[in-house]
């Protein structure tokens, strides 16, 4: 098939050139922009993609753009990053995608760079404080002026609850002086208390049926 490129002048631009694939604007740097049905997935690629994942890819595409490519082996004609974009692609039903062409020396080499896109992301570990805080801010209303929600952070409504409540902010503790005993106590030595259907002893602080 045919690579198309369209470069396009939007008026959220000030005369600069935006490329745009399918309507959907291209923010990555990229080679050309191609249709979908030229491209061929890697069939030995190990990565596997839920449909909620690919989702969410495909409603942040949707709402920001493109800000990566789908990467292209020279070498094999093979797409070495970028399956999960593919498929969002597929489910938001555009005809064309940017696409970056790299050249891989051996196979080898190519085979170690799509395995490291995934693994490397894996190896990530989130600050939870730094985290919790950032999402706060953008549950803060910063989203919803431009129209859109938090899933664009890539957090279902139920994740989000999960992390956040994970990581509440501390609260500074204050000293506070312990009030003087009063005079004439209500509980005394060898009281016993009746909670509903239990008894605590006051000297070992066991609780029995009553």
């Amino acid at each position: 098939m045919d690579q198309v490129t369209v470069l396009e002048t939007t008026e959220n631009t000030t005369e600069e050139e935006v490329a745009h694939a399918s309507g959907i604007p291209v923010h990555c740097a990229h080679d050309e922009i191609v249709e979908v049905e030229a491209l061929v997935p890697n069939p030995r690629n190990p990565n596997r993609h839920s449909d909620e994942q690919i989702r969410l890819l495909a409603k942040i595409i949707r709402h920001q753009g493109w800000r990566a490519p789908i990467t292209v082996s020279n070498r094999s004609g093979f797409i070495v990053r970028g399956h999960g974009r593919l498929v969002a692609a597929k489910l938001l039903g555009v005809d064309l995608v940017p696409v970056d062409r790299q050249n891989y020396a051996s196979e080898g080499e190519e085979w170690a760079d799509l395995i490291a896109d995934n693994r490397l992301s894996e190896l990530n570990e989130m600050d939870g404080a730094s985290l919790t805080e950032l999402l706060r801010e953008l549950d803060s209303g910063m989203l919803e002026a431009l129209g859109a929600d938090m899933e664009l952070t890539g957090f279902t409504d139920a994740a989000l609850v999960e992390v956040m409540s994970q990581f509440q902010p501390e609260e500074e503790l204050q000293e506070v002086e312990a009030p003087e005993p009063p005079q004439n106590p209500v509980t005394r030595r060898g009281d016993v208390w009746l909670l509903g259907r239990v008894a605590k002893c006051p000297r070992c602080g066991r609780l029995t049926d009553v």
